[in-house]
């Protein structure tokens, strides 16, 4: 399938500060008051695109007909809004045909692109790693960013690999979350022009943007967006010092928010801070411990975070 659009429109698009959105629930549906009120609040900040139903959206446990409904209402809350921002689609598997089969059922939404994870469980060669996002990036009518995260699909995409894929004309850029300094490094002086760069790893946001990283994909910029946004635009101007000034007050957010498995954490401040109306997760994740939601508290305390509605303690 010969894509329709020019990759380049995402490519010169895949930079700065993306937020890899949270998914709302109440009572086990996606909860669509809040998923708009999260879209409102976060187009009034600089932010330079969002990530649906990823990692931190639990796209995993989201069927395709939720998957269209809040790529749909993202898109049209966006529009209210008046504000574009760039919008990829978390997928994932590990059977290539049927993430074709994902594709042709997606081709048609109102996005900018895909962000794919390499295949879980089954550990591919690099060769079947090199093989399946090629015969993705031929097949999708939308542009593709490789997610490069081994501890969660327990496969690498090596450097080669990625060097190769950087080649297709279809990949514009990767989610860095491999957790390798020294690969990251050595990819980043090697990519092909225009080939895009994104830590997805939020406790080694300012050494990804030192190193020359293009931007990142952070959890964390759920909170304190301004400041972590303030981060990369601090980089671009040269002022690091004023940058790592900015980092050092919020890397400890970093660590708090993956305390215990994401996204429960950021819901739990969400909630708290009235953007979502619940923390609700859906199982196998669960809601953060009483100890872990009494830290949270304390740290909304002392950043005298402001309350959209305030809720109730739980």
């Amino acid at each position: 399938m010969t894509p329709p659009i020019d990759s380049s429109e995402l490519r010169s698009q895949l930079g700065g500060l993306w937020l890899p959105l949270v998914t709302p629930f109440c009572d086990g549906a996606v909860d669509e008051a809040s998923l708009r009120r999260l879209v409102v609040h976060y187009a009034c900040l600089p932010i330079d695109g969002l990530i649906l139903a990823a990692t931190s959206g639990e796209g995993l446990t989201l069927g395709m007909a939720e998957l269209e409904w809040i790529v749909a209402v993202t898109r049209e809350t966006l529009a209210e809004t008046k504000r574009y921002l760039p919008i990829c689609l978390g997928l994932a598997g590990s059977y290539t045909r049927k993430l074709c089969h994902t594709l042709d059922e997606t081709a048609a939404w109102p996005i900018d692109g895909y962000l794919i994870s390499s295949p879980y469980y089954s550990r591919p060669s690099q060769r079947g790693l090199l093989q399946h996002f090629t015969v993705l990036a031929d097949h999708a009518s939308w542009p593709i960013v490789l997610y490069n995260i081994p501890y969660r699909s327990s496969v690498r995409l090596e450097t080669a690999t990625l060097l190769e894929l950087a080649s297709h004309p279809n990949i514009v850029g990767m989610k860095d979350c491999g957790a390798n300094r020294a690969q990251s490094i050595d990819l980043l002086r090697r990519r092909p022009a225009g080939f895009r760069i994104l830590t997805g790893e939020d406790a080694l946001y300012f050494e990804a943007l030192a190193d020359g990283a293009d931007g990142a994909i952070l959890l964390s910029a759920h909170v304190e967006t301004a400041t972590f946004a303030a981060i990369w635009r601090l980089f671009r101007e040269g002022r690091i010092e004023d940058a790592r000034q900015h980092w050092d007050r919020v890397s400890p957010l970093t660590r708090l928010l993956f305390a215990e498995p994401s996204p429960a954490p950021a819901k739990y401040w969400l909630a708290r801070s009235g953007l979502i109306d619940s923390a609700e997760v859906r199982l196998p994740m669960v809601e953060v411990s009483s100890e872990l939601a009494r830290q949270l508290d304390a740290e909304i305390a002392r950043q005298q975070v402001p309350m959209f509605r305030l809720q109730p303690s739980t």
